[in-house]
């Protein structure tokens, strides 16, 4: 068996008629498919940001520089993001449980080699690889999430799902700085590797793609609950899309799938600059040490838990499942929290802990919320590429933040660091403007030929 057949995705089975068994198997299958990429998508954060954290470290003891680090930051968020966008392509038309385990093994693999490296060629290689296999984690999500769970409560899975982004960034810096005091800075690569391998086996065995896999009905029969202007029958039909109409069909030709992916970008570049660089800026502009430096970036990612889990909710229930009002004003916020940041004279640990922690609370609304209407806005069988595109312009946000942020800090120090990422909070509010009233709706497949 080659490959490509290992990633089909298993066919479906003959649908259980007993209405308590399938009450039961939702039940059981909703909880295990949710903890599982719960903990499967926080140890892809472990193996991404282990090198972040490491790298005070490097500079120490490697002689790296801001450039060197920059370079390799823009490097790893390069080659994530295609393989954000491949892999989205790929999920559409593949096994989940296969795509994003296989992903997660091989990404703890280079997260070792790159523990072993010592020059910046070595390290550029291996997390070049490590990017190549990192977007295996988001795509195969989304679907998931926009299979088991409906339009009226999905915000909220989601947004639980979202922390899982927080509680591995939250985790990654105090494991990193423990490592690297204990045992040294390849250590805080060492254990984030192994324990990616052992996880991805476990998400091997854990995951199944869909209820039609497992004989129950779709989600939206299940819990009557049905997208706006489309029909029970168009959610029941398998349309079996090639990926042409896939990708031309429901993303290419969708202008609101444009809108996000590009207001993406700027949010990206804001949320990546501060999370990859607050903790060297705390050091040299504050005198922090390098563990209170990292419990900052802890209160960043508590506030997003709450972010995430706040966004959802509101999106769900005040705004009747519209996720633009949300991404807007916690945006706004984004922009008064950078000047607070900014100005900010205090070095009081407690001031700075708060001022991240809100802004964790803030960025992680439109983080986790314009990923997700990028799914709502196409076609089930098109969830993966549509968040894989968004992702692949999220993802090059984040590739700015690395080397070209680097270097301006360099070359013009801080104040032009928190003045970049106020434009690019400005410009991200502006494109989100004419979402504020979209709906879930996947709109019709346009022409491919």
């Amino acid at each position: 068996m080659s490959v490509l057949d290992r990633l089909k995705p298993e066919l479906p089975q003959s649908e259980i008629e007993s209405a308590d068994e399938i009450k039961a198997k939702y039940k059981y299958w909703r909880i295990r498919i949710f903890y599982s990429i719960y903990v499967g998508y926080a140890l892809f954060y472990f193996t991404r940001k282990s090198f972040t954290f490491s790298m005070p470290a490097l500079i120490s003891d490697l002689g790296f520089d801001k450039a060197d680090l920059g370079f390799l930051g823009t490097l790893l968020a390069v080659t994530y993001a295609i393989s954000k966008f491949v892999s989205g392509l790929i999920s559409d038309k593949s096994s989940l449980r296969i795509l994003m385990g296989a992903g997660l093994v091989l990404t703890g693999i280079f997260t070792i080699f790159a523990g072993l490296s010592s020059s910046v060629l070595f390290f550029a290689i291996f997390l070049g690889l490590n990017g190549l296999f990192q977007g295996w984690g988001s795509p195969p999500c989304a679907k998931l999430l926009t299979y088991w769970y409906s339009q009226t409560e999905r915000g909220r899975w989601w947004g639980w799902w979202n922390t899982s982004h927080n509680i591995g960034g939250a985790v990654i810096p105090i494991l990193c700085a423990f490592a690297i005091q204990a045992f040294g800075w390849r250590y805080a690569m060492y254990l984030p590797g192994i324990m990616a391998i052992f996880v991805g086996l476990f998400l091997i065995n854990r995951i199944r793609n869909s209820p039609k896999q497992l004989g129950l009905p779709t989600i939206e029969r299940y819990r009557n609950d049905y997208p706006d202007n489309i029909e029970k029958g168009e959610v029941e039909q398998e349309k079996n899309l090639s990926t042409k109409e896939i990708l031309f069909g429901h993303i290419l030709k969708n202008k609101f799938i444009w809108i996000l992916a590009i207001s993406y970008f700027f949010v990206y570049i804001v949320r990546i600059s501060i999370y990859d660089w607050v903790q060297l800026y705390l050091m040299e502009e504050k005198g922090y040490t390098l563990m209170v430096a990292g419990s900052c970036v802890f209160w960043f990612e508590i506030g997003g838990i709450f972010g995430s889990l706040a966004a959802g909710y509101l999106s769900d229930t005040v705004f009747k499942g519209r996720r633009g009002p949300v991404n807007i004003l916690f945006t706004i916020g984004v922009i008064g929290n950078l000047l607070v940041l900014w100005f900010i004279p205090s070095s009081s640990l407690v001031t700075i802990s708060i001022a991240t922690f809100v802004f964790g609370f803030l960025i992680f609304g439109p983080q986790m919320l314009i990923g997700m209407a990028a799914a709502e806005l196409v076609s089930k069988e098109a969830a993966g590429t549509a968040t894989g595109f968004a992702g692949l312009f999220a993802y090059a946000g984040a590739a700015c933040a690395g080397w070209p942020v680097g270097r301006l800090i360099e070359d013009y120090g801080w104040p032009a660091f928190f003045l970049l990422l106020s434009i690019c909070a400005g410009i991200a509010v502006l494109l989100l403007v004419p979402l504020w009233s979209k709906r879930a709706c996947p709109a019709p497949l346009a022409q491919t030929n």
